[in-house]
């Protein structure tokens, strides 16, 4: 049996995750460092960057390493679009780091539900993604919001794409007092303007929001929208995590490939978001197939920062040992040590830079 407490903390929570995924009978899915570069090249808008990194395999062929496992999932899901196809998985993906501008291989976990999903599909799918947060940390936050409200207002705006780009990173960092004089500029009416920067302060306990909401969603898709975030919050209050989760309109996905429900998680003590997902029904469409679907994934590589934090000690104990010293008794004394369950560090000589319990020499 492995003992978890030597494992990192991306290292445990993979494990927990994948205990929890197959509880709800989702199905493991393992696929290849390489896939075919004309997949991701047919729908590179889905992707977080264009950036892939190539290469020619024996038989000529281009292939890429994987940026992205949904797409994969998507493609070998096929056949199975009038079933439900439930899948989780555990892999690396290969991305350019927004920092550094290099590509970084990053470790990620999650699932996907394809095919007939219901609305308790996407019930399980947020409760599932609220779980998986609180297996890395109880202080944890689920965010959603619903890309077919944002949709529905926007169009009223006509169909201006840079428009329609600006507005949508306003609403994303929550800055409301930008989006009048923008609309001013593109000739966007003062009463939908005051409904996209009503989006923009859109975030919070679900009730007031869903009040706040119904204020401005007037259109028939709005109003749809609108009443499938109602019943998911109806449905959410039964859940022992209801309680960290918010509606936060500053969520907002790719707007090409997500359609409906949409959510983002953090925990604390990363800066940035860890789980990100939602439903992506167009995206199918693009890749022509029928269907709904809804997955997320967790950045496992996040997780190295919470590593070490509340960690006073790099080892229990620092057996020193010398010249004269039996190494049958040092043996001996560090295995003993070990089965009392303590962490032993043995050397001749003190290290610098790490902190110990205690220290016994022999």
């Amino acid at each position: 049996m492995i003992d978890t407490k030597v494992l990192k903390t991306e290292e445990r929570a993979a494990i927990k995750l994948r205990s929890l995924y197959k509880s709800y009978g989702y199905q493991p899915f393992k696929m290849s460092k390489f896939e075919e570069y004309d997949l991701y090249v047919r729908n590179k808008d889905f992707l977080v960057s264009d950036r892939v990194i190539t290469f020619n395999d024996t038989s000529g062929k281009l292939l890429a390493l994987k940026p992205d496992v949904t797409l994969s999932i998507i493609k070998n899901s096929k056949g199975k679009a009038l079933e439900k196809y439930k899948a989780y998985y555990s892999e690396n993906v290969y991305r350019v780091s927004g920092a550094t501008g290099q590509f970084k291989e990053i470790m990620q976990t999650g699932l996907e539900c394809i095919g007939e999903v219901s609305a308790l599909d996407v019930l399980e799918v947020v409760t599932l993604a609220a779980e998986s947060l609180a297996a890395v940390s109880e202080d944890f936050v689920l965010d959603i919001s619903h890309m077919g409200i944002v949709t529905a207002i926007l169009a009223e705006c006509g169909s201006n794409r840079e428009f329609s780009r600006r507005v949508t990173e306003h609403i994303a960092e929550k800055n409301a007092h930008e989006i009048p004089a923008l609309c001013e500029a593109y000739g966007v009416s003062f009463d939908v303007a005051a409904k996209l920067s009503a989006l923009a302060g859109m975030y919070g306990d679900r009730a007031t929001v869903l009040s706040r909401l119904s204020e401005i969603c007037d259109s028939p898709e709005a109003r749809e929208a609108l009443s499938e975030l109602t019943e998911l919050h109806k449905l959410l209050s039964s859940t022992a995590v209801s309680d960290k989760i918010r509606f936060d309109f500053s969520v907002v996905n790719n707007m090409k490939y997500y359609n409906g429900i949409v959510f983002k998680g953090f925990v604390a003590g990363i800066y940035e978001g860890i789980l990100a997902g939602g439903e992506y029904d167009n995206l199918l469409k693009s890749m022509k197939r029928t269907g709904r679907g809804i997955g997320f994934a967790l950045y496992l590589d996040s997780l190295s920062e919470l590593d070490g934090k509340g960690d006073e000690y790099d080892a229990d104990v620092l057996l020193l040992y010398g010249e004269k010293s039996s190494l049958e008794a040092v043996h001996s004394k560090k295995l003993a040590l070990i089965s009392e369950g303590k962490t032993v560090y043995s050397t001749s000589t003190v290290p610098s830079g790490l902190k110990f319990r205690e220290t016994l020499e022999i």
